[in-house]
């Protein structure tokens, strides 16, 4: 008798919400394949965790030879080769000064753990935020996020001295706006939050993704991002980069803020950092980072020998792999292939993103959103054997987060699953 998963699921909390109701058993590559044996094209990669695809041949090897020698001892106990020698090798490769981390294991985690790092170091008690911001869901994350208000519900109120600025989407800018006006737009709005709410010598730090993830796959205007980092200058506010998942090569550069030629002073890693291990990281300055004395952080299994094997592994595959190079090409392909599809289905309202960071939006003819378009064009996708993920606070947008060192051949038949699903519809 197959496995389902609604025989499984009275023993599951609800709480985590399913795409979909498939079984997985294994993965390769770009496919994913259910108990069955049914393969299915995974355009989401874990949300954008895998970054070299599934069951990546260098990471699994690495994975497989460091549990042959130890899989934990607590990095609060004692050191493990791996773990230093990849703090070592993000300190190479992170922007500016920054080059001294904390490592902990899920985004949230290290959302919270920024958060407390700003404050121990400024001494300030407020936090600036944007509207349609995602940082995750533990108390502090859900405090800052601002892309949807259903992470809140039954949750207030949630941490005080959070404010939230406007971030320069189009959802959140008067309609009609070009992305430069979006721009001074949202810097007069961060202003006002100064003279009308709080004052900038309370404000510990501004925290920000260079680049919109779970909102929309929003990319803002580079005057935007450096008008922010020229404010925090001012003001001596720190400037927090979520870096989880626009960072690590997925827009074409190793960090998204570098697609705008600022540095942050405090970032946070996750999601692509080790291949699919759960393992995430809070990276700042030895200036800033010894603020925090031993005892005001922690945490049991951060640093996991056997995730910093696996996070070893991807770097030394994005070097083999001329993984940036790959997600330029592939995302400027990829970007081409989406505008061709919006042209002939004029339920696509918008293309957007930058690398292998896009999303496509799905509206009806007078430009509202339709998140139920969505939903049925997942659900044809899904019987044609792809997995899809929706983003933006009405649900009516599907991001693209392939692997990194995706080629062609995965791109087109991952666009023509969408062209069929939307002609079999009639959309």
């Amino acid at each position: 008798m197959p496995m389902r998963y609604e025989d499984y699921e009275r023993y599951l909390s609800p709480a985590l919400a399913k795409t979909t109701d498939l079984v997985i058993e294994r993965g390769e590559g770009s496919y994913l394949y259910d108990v069955n044996g049914d393969r299915y094209l995974d355009f989401v990669q874990g949300i954008a965790v895998n970054a070299l695809g599934h069951n990546n041949p260098a990471v699994k090897a690495a994975i497989h030879e460091q549990v042959e020698k130890l899989i934990n001892g607590s990095f609060n106990m004692v050191n493990f080769p791996t773990t230093l020698t990849l703090a070592e090798r993000l300190a190479e490769i992170a922007p500016g000064d920054l080059g001294c981390t904390f490592f902990s294991n899920g985004g949230a985690e290290a959302t919270d753990g920024s958060l407390k790092l700003a404050r121990a170091y400024t001494g300030r008690p407020c936090i600036i935020a944007f509207r349609g911001s995602f940082h995750g869901r533990t108390w502090g994350a859900m405090s800052v996020t601002g892309s949807a208000a259903k992470y809140r519900h039954s949750y207030q109120p949630c941490m005080g001295g959070v404010y939230f600025a406007t971030y320069p989407q189009k959802d959140l800018c008067p309609k009609g706006f070009d992305e430069e006006q979006r721009s001074e737009y949202c810097l007069s709005d961060l202003q006002q939050i100064f003279d009308y709410l709080v004052s900038p010598e309370e404000v510990a730090a501004i925290i920000m993704e260079p680049v919109q993830g779970e909102g929309g796959y929003f990319v803002p205007p580079a005057s935007f991002v450096q008008g922010v980092r020229k404010m925090c200058d001012e003001h001596g506010i720190l400037l927090i980069f979520d870096e989880i998942q626009s960072g690590y090569g997925r827009t074409g550069k190793m960090w998204a803020g570098q697609n705008f030629g600022v540095t942050p002073d405090i970032m946070n890693l996750g999601k692509a950092i080790a291949g699919g291990m759960p393992m995430s990281a809070v990276v700042s300055t030895h200036e800033i980072m010894s603020r925090w004395h031993p005892g005001m952080h922690g945490g049991t299994f951060g640093g996991n020998p056997v995730a910093a094997a696996a996070a070893l592994a991807v770097l030394d595959e994005f070097e083999r792999q001329d993984i940036l190079s790959n997600v330029n090409k592939m995302g400027d392909y990829l970007g081409k292939k989406l505008k061709e599809l919006a042209a002939d289905h004029p339920v696509v309202g918008d293309v957007r993103g930058i690398g292998l960071m896009r999303a496509i939006e799905f509206d009806h003819e007078d430009g509202t959103p339709a998140p139920e378009l969505w939903q049925a064009i997942k659900a044809k996708a899904l019987e044609h054997h792809m997995i899809t993920l929706n983003c933006g606070v009405h649900g009516n947008g599907m991001r693209f987060a392939t692997a990194l060192n995706v080629t062609t051949d995965v791109l087109d038949e991952g666009v023509d699953i969408l062209d069929r699903s939307m002609t079999e519809l009639g959309y």
